[in-house]
């Protein structure tokens, strides 16, 4: 099995600069005006992927961006893997602070400086290289795959869910592989093996049909931005629990297992002070800064408004006033029943000087929950152990990635979160990037994972 490793380090070079063509498309889905090359980054991915030797390979259209599909199915009796990924990016301009033109690839530092370096072209092409080096040496792979990458995760995969109802036949698979995530450092993989979801929703609170001048009705009339700050501060208790009836009823409590295998990759109060700037860490108390932040839910306020807040004074009695609140969900809770039950209490402490209206956004999310100890999961362990040199350390991640939950509700399949990237690469931000020997790493990993899922 040497062979494939020997050919992706002997095409190393080569392998980086197919990435750095890929990277100078800039496939921003959000802007209508890069469509085109958002549509040039998809063909030239399936190009790629019919050179590396992957087979049907077809770019399908859909209401929105395309999605490349390919596939191997040769190996007869063996599992088959679905790799997902998305070649589509955020938006980036140099004046947003990149010390070189987001889409045009530096290699410095030993890192590969442009947007999607990290998120996700790079750790998607992974996959292909991987697959490539396979077929190009052995002549065979030891399971069949399959590819789904999209083309619109960026803006929230709108016609992935469609796409994924459509083709449950050519897309079914024993496994389902992602990397679009981060591990904990270059030197400790880890595999995320649960995902927060999200629910998304506005508060509004009406007082008088117009905003009124304060000093002619102010104290016979409930201002509607102090009657949303009574409400909001009535949505969790001193100790930061959320008092929402219900809030808490479907979650899955932690294992003490799982407890001591968070507790590996916890944060100290000083550690956690520094990277979040803030005076100290706050939170449920029972619970460890590492439980908090991806196996505990959470209702945050994202913003408030109302009124009159410019320069200078206008003393106004605002008519309306809104908050923007969004909930991480843990595995086992539903973001219908929790948006049921936050209006239905907000409703009940509304006082009756106001009306309150409690809308659910679109955005929302399951969360995602995968067992540790299934075949396809201890075979990514065994991977990364052979691509690493060290066994990786199980982790929760604090964020949302709303279409594993589509791939396990609707194509009844494991996901297995394998990431190459960093916290610290800067997706989404300026001089976004990814270290060099994450990205062979990577390749050398995903080979390895394909062995293991065989066997």
């Amino acid at each position: 099995m040497s062979q494939p490793h020997e050919y992706a380090r002997e095409n190393a070079d080569q392998f980086r600069q197919q990435l750095h063509d890929l990277l100078r498309i800039p496939s921003v889905s959000t802007d209508p005006a890069r469509a085109g090359a958002v549509q040039e980054a998809a063909e030239w991915l399936a190009d790629n992927m019919r050179r590396a030797g992957i087979e049907n390979v077809k770019v399908y259209p859909t209401s929105g961006h395309p999605i490349v599909y390919g596939d191997w199915l040769h190996a007869e009796g063996a599992p088959t893997v679905l790799i997902y990924g998305h070649y589509d990016v955020q938006p980036a301009d140099k004046a947003d602070g990149w010390i070189d033109d987001p889409f045009n690839p530096i290699e410095r530092d030993g890192k590969i400086y442009a947007r999607g370096a990290s998120d996700d072209k790079g750790q998607m092409f992974i996959h292909v290289k991987a697959v490539e080096s396979i077929l190009k040496t052995v002549g065979k792979l030891p399971v069949n795959v399959k590819y789904c990458i999209e083309g619109e995760e960026e803006v929230g995969s709108p016609n992935l869910p469609k796409f994924l109802k459509e083709h449950q036949d050519l897309l079914k698979a024993d496994v389902c592989v992602i990397s679009d995530s981060g591990i904990l450092s270059k030197n400790q993989p880890s595999i995320v093996y649960a995902l927060r979801g999200i629910l998304a929703l506005e508060v509004e609170v009406r007082g008088p049909a117009i905003d009124l001048h304060s000093g002619m009705y102010g104290g016979a009339v409930h201002n509607p931005v102090q009657a949303l700050a009574e409400i909001i501060a009535q949505l969790h208790d001193q100790d930061g629990h959320v008092t929402v009836p219900g809030f808490y009823d479907d979650v899955l409590e932690l294992t003490p297992e799982e407890r001591a295998e968070l507790k590996k990759t916890d944060y100290s109060e000083e550690e956690w002070i520094k990277m979040s700037g803030a005076p100290r860490a706050w939170g449920e108390p029972e619970f460890t800064i590492r439980e908090r932040i991806g196996a505990r839910p959470t209702l945050e306020i994202n913003g408030m408004a109302g009124g009159f807040y410019g320069d200078g004074i206008k003393t106004v009695l605002p008519a309306r006033a809104i908050a923007k609140i969004t909930c991480r969900l843990v595995a086992n809770q539903d973001p219908q029943r929790i948006f049921e039950a936050i209006r239905n209490y907000v409703m009940r402490i509304t006082p009756p000087s106001v009306v309150a209206e409690v809308r659910q956004l679109k955005g929302s999310g399951h969360p995602v929950q995968v067992d540790i100890d299934t075949p396809a999961m201890q075979a990514a362990v065994r991977a990364y152990e052979k691509g690493w040199g060290k066994a990786p350390v199980f982790m929760r991640e604090g964020g949302s990635i709303p279409i594993v939950a589509d791939f396990q509700q609707t194509l009844k399949v494991p996901v297995v979160l394998m990431g190459y990237g960093l916290n610290t690469d800067g997706a989404h931000g300026p001089n976004e990037h990814f270290v060099i020997d994450m990205f062979h790493k990577g390749i050398d990993t995903a080979i390895h994972f394909l062995y293991e899922v065989a066997n």
